[in-house]
């Protein structure tokens, strides 16, 4: 449909047209998801399908849009750097929404919320594409929506301590997988959403210090083997990564409203790291 149709849409208030199913418009919309325009993926499909998620639209369907957006994490997954990236990152942060609302009414079964939770994690640790804001055509941010929606998986009574653990996994080995060369560093807030969504996997109290200290020395440990690269060699790319993300899940720690009952324990397990990882700048 041409834009002055989904602008309409929007002027009233994202009310779901009644000229066209609901079936076709949802198809149109998920196309869009993978427009380069941001106007048209950002400003038209990923608002009014969140918009329809949050309102209930989809609430018999869910299950056929998890699927639909579980599938658009593969779209040109093996060519990073072209536009494919916008269907696949879009697809993600609706995938979010789905499982919010999966979560807060109890509308997908287990095990569609293991076959979802599966393919997101498969894609996160595929995902090459590092692009922040791309030039013209808007975020980009595949990293970061990819850690949203782990922490909305999280958040579903579907999983318990042994799914946890390995979504915790799934974050560490993000953080610091080797970047293809050319792709940039996550410097964009990507390393602040992914200690957001261990935050989120933390609330659910399930996951005790014997398994969280080890996966805290398994992050730390990546920065001090960085910084002990041989001379010649820039130890910062991969100490980067992995210190930025003690520091930010040191901050959502230290300051969230809503501590994990394991919060106490924790902080000192990642200030220790904290210490060893920057000893050589603490004066």
């Amino acid at each position: 449909m041409s834009a002055s149709y989904w602008n309409q849409v929007l002027a009233d208030g994202l009310t779901v047209p009644e000229d066209r199913p609901l079936g076709d418009l949802t198809a149109e919309l998920t196309r869009m998801l993978g427009d380069p325009d941001p106007g048209r993926r950002d400003e038209i499909a990923l608002l009014t399908l969140t918009a329809w998620i949050e309102r209930g639209v989809y609430d018999d369907l869910l299950v056929g849009l998890g699927d639909g957006m579980s599938e658009g994490l593969r779209v040109g997954v093996e060519t990073p750097g072209t536009d494919d990236v916008f269907r696949r990152s879009c697809s993600a942060l609706v995938l979010a929404r789905c499982l919010e609302r999966a979560n807060a009414h109890g509308l997908v079964g287990q095990p569609t919320i293991l076959d979802w939770g599966d393919r997101l994690a498969t894609w996160l640790l595929r995902e090459q594409d590092l692009r922040s804001l791309v030039e013209g055509k808007g975020w980009a941010h595949a990293v970061a929506r990819g850690a949203d929606a782990i922490g909305a998986l999280g958040g579903s009574p579907h999983l318990g301590a042994a799914e946890l653990t390995v979504l915790l996994d799934v974050l560490a080995d993000r953080v610091l997988a080797e970047p293809l060369p050319g792709q940039p560093p996550l410097d964009h807030g990507e390393l602040d959403r992914l200690a957001i969504a261990t935050l989120q996997l933390l609330r659910r109290d399930l996951l005790p210090l014997t398994v969280l200290e080890p996966w805290v020395n398994r992050v730390a440990g990546a920065a001090t083997e960085a910084m002990a690269a041989p001379a010649g060699q820039d130890p910062f790319p991969r100490w980067n990564h992995a210190e930025g993300f003690l520091r930010a899940l040191y901050v959502q720690l230290a300051l969230t409203s809503r501590p994990p009952a394991v919060r106490a324990d924790l902080v000192l397990v990642v200030v220790d790291a904290l210490r060893r990882t920057n000893h050589a700048f603490l004066g």
